[in-house]
């Protein structure tokens, strides 16, 4: 019985209020565990701003380590003003240069430097124990598969 209800539960369309619901759920997820996640996370015991780790992991993750600012700008949700700003900070703090595009004068890349690469090295290992423990444990490992198909559907829909 309990199957059967389940079942007409999902194919029911969402009404207005489980869909503000389902989205705010999100919202308070993120909004919960991002500072468990970044809590004391950097080498020396301080937190880390959101932005500052976004843009540092992308770099670390990207061959080269460098990319358009444009485009980091984009993905970490910041205006191109305030991510110049970011990216002054970054700069000061050795973390990452920036460079002329060759070919293209328009195109800026931000180019994660060694003092950088090391800093979020550091930071990463971190990152991915507090991830195995707020996310893994809480969703398994389907539910971690699951939830990156979701989200990655939802961007790829919002980005066309």
């Amino acid at each position: 019985m309990a199957a059967q209800a389940t079942d007409a539960l999902s194919q029911a369309e969402p009404t207005d209020d489980d869909l503000i619901t389902a989205w705010g759920l999100v919202h308070e997820a993120v909004n919960l565990l991002e500072p468990k996640l970044l809590r004391g996370i950097t080498p020396d015991g301080r937190d880390m701003a959101g932005p500052w780790f976004e843009v540092l992991i992308r770099l670390q993750r990207t061959p080269g380590h460098r990319l358009p600012m444009s485009r980091l700008a984009r993905e970490v949700s910041l205006s191109t003003g305030g991510f110049t700003k970011l990216a002054d900070r970054l700069e000061r703090e050795g973390y990452l240069e920036r460079a002329a595009c060759d070919t293209d004068r328009r195109v800026v890349y931000a180019t994660l430097t060694g003092q950088g690469l090391a800093f979020i090295d550091a930071v990463r290992d971190k990152h991915v124990r507090r991830l195995r423990e707020h996310l893994l444990a809480a969703l398994g490992a389907d539910g971690v598969w699951n939830l990156a198909a979701l989200m990655r559907t939802l961007r790829d829909s919002a980005a066309e």
